[in-house]
């Protein structure tokens, strides 16, 4: 009989954090408009670029995990030249904070707030301001004809709320 009152006893121990842990995970439903594969199009200071992004979980759905790629063609001022990042969506665990982090093959390293719209149109990821760099502000908008569309900004050092549009572009699903 304590045999089994000390395994039950276990068992609970080893079952109630878990069980914790689950209640503070974060909730991917408002960010599942964003899973598959697209094509993308678009148009910004770079110049005009073919391309595409995928969105999937990973982990466990632990994280959410963007990989994206862009092809320039080659202009008589410079070569073709690609770009590729990588960013991963994930909930701090001490604050229940959604946060992203962005890397790419030109050595930036964007660390993001995440926030939906109030009506949940638009995901909003932004980073910290600081006085002596760039501030970023990437916007997905729900797709309500079956494209994607999505807007990079940047806003100058010393200016975090002046944002300006950097890239501007739709997708679709491939």
């Amino acid at each position: 009989m304590i045999k089994t009152a000390l395994l039950l006893a276990c068992i609970f121990l080893l079952i109630a954090p878990a069980r914790a842990q689950q209640s503070n995970e974060l909730s991917w439903d408002p960010f599942r408009f964003l899973l598959g594969e697209w094509i993308g199009e678009g148009s910004g200071k770079p110049g005009e670029a073919t391309g595409g992004f995928s969105f999937s979980f990973d982990l466990e759905k632990k994280i959410l995990v963007r990989k994206n790629y862009a092809n320039y063609p080659g202009t008589k001022d410079k070569p073709a030249y690609s770009h590729t990042d990588l960013m991963i969506v994930y909930q701090e665990t001490a604050s229940n904070v959604t946060r992203a982090i962005y890397f790419d093959n030109e050595g930036h390293v964007i660390n993001y707030a995440v926030a939906f719209s109030n009506d949940n149109t638009r995901l909003v990821l932004t980073s910290e301001p600081s006085a002596s760099a760039p501030r970023f502000r990437f916007t997905y908008y729900k797709p309500n004809d079956g494209r994607l569309t999505f807007e990079f900004e940047i806003a100058p050092p010393g200016k975090p709320d002046a944002f300006s549009k950097y890239v501007r572009g739709s997708a679709h699903r491939k």
